[in-house]
């Protein structure tokens, strides 16, 4: 019976490991390839921050799992996983509902002979008393379009106001990690073009924007080296950074900090921390740890069943010779992908399994069209600073890696002369 590959997880990872596979084993008919994703799409999770600030339109950048399916050589499956059989190697998959509560795909069980889980994380609250009320997220497309909608129209509705009072708005973004920066950086960047356009009731400079670190500083997970630099771009830009800040409670129209200062603000977003989805919480005895996380060995493993494997930011991956693991990042997820795709080949061939090394390429964060900063690291360069149209040059570059591992050179060549070409007949920001 043909090998079958079961693969839960559509994000950046997932989906290549599927495209890799697909073109390979599945091709060859070596092994049967299925994706499973809650979602018929994927956009880069690492541009979420544009979608919400509008910058990046999401229906332009999305990928279609079907059609990617098709392409690939590989099987997807539309559904969200809730449960797992390991005695009979299947995965449940809750039932699918469209927007009027009508059923569109029934629950149904799936079975594998090798599950790799890839299902991402979404942001931790920590418990904070409020947070999951009142802010908003951005681990999903949804929830940053829904972002970007609540932004549009405060300036609607500022443009149709009958008084000469200027507007003004406020937004806090609790976090100070790259999805924090990147998005205070993207959001001066849409005050600036939404008053070019014409919705001026509310001035750039009236856009006040606040960004709140528990920690002593921002990027507490790179080096002070680029965290120094980015939080003096911010400040120039006249973004109010707040370290040393661990926020207590979110109320309707506030932020309260342990110490009691209270940040009035009229959209709040919570980009502080990360955990796996709860439903892997201890799931059918597979270990776990205390945010939800697989754990797993070298080889990718879990450590209780050698037919389930997982990466990205749902697994705990030791690093060797140190007591931490290895971090929830994009490049990360992508070595991991790759890894897995010869190891499930040699896997089938009844072949020992490698096991995995973190390589750290170094760190770039984008300050929209103002800069970015970052290093690069590599065996014979070292560790190279970089700022400004560079760093920014090279952040690019990697969503144009993306789109090569899943489209090939071809297609990613013809979809960036398309995007240039649209940029001419297009608004520089998303305005519905």
């Amino acid at each position: 019976m043909t090998h079958r590959i079961v693969i839960v997880g559509g994000g950046a990872g997932g989906l290549e490991l599927a495209t890799r596979l697909g073109k390979t084993l599945g091709k060859r008919g070596t092994a049967n390839v299925m994706l499973v994703d809650a979602n018929l799409t994927h956009i880069w999770k690492p541009l979420l921050h544009e979608v919400a600030a509008g910058s990046l339109n999401s229906s332009e950048d999305e990928l279609n799992y079907v059609a990617q399916a098709k392409w690939n050589h590989f099987e997807f499956q539309l559904g969200r996983m809730s449960g797992l059989d390991r005695a009979q190697k299947k995965i449940q998959l809750a039932a699918t509902y469209d927007e009027s509560g009508l059923e569109l795909v029934p629950a149904r069980e799936v079975a594998y002979d090798s599950l790799v889980i890839s299902v991402g994380s979404t942001t931790n609250d920590f418990g904070t008393q409020g947070a999951a009320q009142h802010c908003l997220f951005l681990d999903t497309r949804k929830q940053a379009e829904r972002f970007h909608q609540q932004l549009l129209n405060h300036y609607l509705r500022a443009h149709a106001g009958q008084t000469d009072t200027v507007e003004q708005i406020s937004v806090a973004i609790v976090g100070a990690g790259a999805t924090g920066v990147e998005l205070a950086a993207e959001l001066h960047n849409a005050a600036h073009e939404l008053a070019a356009y014409g919705l001026d009731r509310i001035k750039p400079e009236n856009m006040h924007i606040t960004l709140i670190e528990a920690g002593p500083r921002v990027l507490p997970a790179l080096p002070e080296r680029i965290g120094g630099p980015v939080h003096k771009t911010l400040e120039k830009l006249g973004v109010n950074v707040m370290t040393n800040a661990a926020v207590s409670e979110v109320t309707a129209d506030a932020l309260i900090t342990a110490d009691g200062k209270v940040i009035n603000a009229s959209l709040k977003v919570w980009a502080a921390g990360i955990r796996a989805p709860g439903f892997l919480k201890d799931i059918d005895g597979l270990e776990t740890n205390r945010i939800n996380q697989l754990q797993v060995l070298p080889t990718l493993q879990t450590t209780r069943d050698e037919n389930i494997f997982a990466f990205g930011d749902c697994a705990a991956c030791p690093q060797p010779g140190s007591d931490r693991n290895v971090p929830p990042r994009a490049q990360a997820a992508h070595q991991q992908a790759s890894l897995l795709a010869k190891s499930l080949k040699l896997r089938i061939e009844g072949k020992a399994l490698p096991e995995y090394k973190y390589t750290d390429y170094g760190s770039l964060i984008s300050l929209s069209r103002f800069s970015a900063v970052g290093n690069l690291m590599g065996n014979l360069t070292g560790s190279v600073m970089l700022e400004g149209w560079l760093a920014r040059m090279f952040y690019v570059s990697l969503y144009r890696m993306h789109q090569v591992a899943l489209y090939g050179p071809f297609r990613t060549a013809m979809l960036m002369l398309g995007s240039k070409i649209g940029r001419g007949t297009e608004p520089r920001l998303k305005l519905h």
